[in-house]
């Protein structure tokens, strides 16, 4: 290291711990507040589109987007329960462009995401939420499965962000959001392909909120951990002792991503003391964690897994 290099890394070493300093102490605060009563921006006549619009979690964001004002363009591969979701949110008096697509088909999402340019516009908040879950421990995977989760549930978010980001980026405005989820964490047993699609989007999304402030962009980012939602994604696992841990609404998923959003939270855990659940994954011994799941009989709650239909 030069001596100029030295001499300017012992000047600058204060005001980037004052600067740490003020950002933790900023953080600590915020975490005792209320996300209702801080301070929001507004979305109204934003263009959000949502991925898995037609139903669950989907649904109800673009219902408190379209509370909030905000233009919808609904994608999903349900067209029924997409219109559903259209007949519900057009009573805020918003503006709703549907459309259904198979968002683990590359040139299909390029495609529509041309056709939303031309019939709706330049799209502000993109909402990467469409999910499945193929419910089979590792060994009764079949290749086809593997092959339908990370395409749904991450590959999608690139093809997603690679229509959408650009103009957002040339902007200089917009906002993403993906849901991963509590297993985007770490891994559970029965869960393997759908773990490692939620990792890789977590990843994902942490490498671009970072080439965001690289850029020095405006363009804000949310990542969502839900523990498990009743939306029957996860129809007939079975959980030990899960008056600890309940399951959590959509309604309620809905309601705090959309505060997320207009509070610019970067990560949201749901519920928000799942946080504990996360810091003891990345703490405890494995052996730990382990006995902690033997306990929770979390790696075996899959086996009666029934799922959506």
């Amino acid at each position: 290291m030069s001596l100029v290099n030295m001499l300017a890394f012992i000047i600058g070493l204060p005001f980037v711990l004052i600067k740490l300093a003020l950002y933790i102490l900023f953080g600590i605060i915020r975490s005792f507040v209320p996300m209702s009563i801080w301070r929001k921006k507004s979305v109204e006549g934003d263009i959000c589109l949502i991925t898995g619009a037609g139903s669950g979690i989907g649904r109800q964001i673009a219902i408190n987007f379209a509370e909030q004002g905000a233009d919808l363009v609904l994608w999903d591969v349900d067209s029924a329960g997409n219109k559903e979701t259209a007949q519900l949110v057009r009573k805020f008096g918003v503006n709703v462009w549907t459309y259904t697509c198979d968002v683990s088909n590359r040139q299909k999402v390029y495609t529509l995401a041309q056709r939303v340019k031309d019939e709706a516009g330049t799209v502000t908040i993109l909402v990467n939420n469409a999910g499945i879950v193929s419910g089979s421990y590792f060994l009764d995977l079949s290749d086809e499965k593997i092959m339908k989760t990370m395409g749904v549930n991450t590959m999608a978010h690139f093809w997603t962000l690679r229509a959408f980001l650009p103009d957002m980026i040339k902007n200089n405005q917009g906002h993403v959001v993906t849901v991963s989820s509590l297993v985007g964490e770490g891994g559970i047993g029965g869960m393997s392909d759908y773990s490692a699609s939620k990792c890789a989007v977590k990843g994902l999304h942490e490498s671009i909120l970072r080439e965001l402030h690289m850029y020095k962009s405006n363009v804000k980012c949310t990542v969502v951990c839900p523990y498990t939602v009743n939306t029957g994604m996860f129809n007939g696992i079975s959980v030990k002792y899960q008056f600890l841990l309940p399951f959590i609404t959509p309604e309620y998923v809905g309601e705090k991503v959309v505060q997320a959003v207009l509070t610019d939270t970067d990560t949201l855990y749901l519920p928000p003391y799942i946080f504990i659940a996360v810091f003891l994954m990345h703490s405890l011994p494995t052996n730990v964690q382990l006995a902690i799941e033997n306990l929770l009989n979390a790696n075996e709650a899959m086996k009666s897994f029934v799922g959506k239909r």
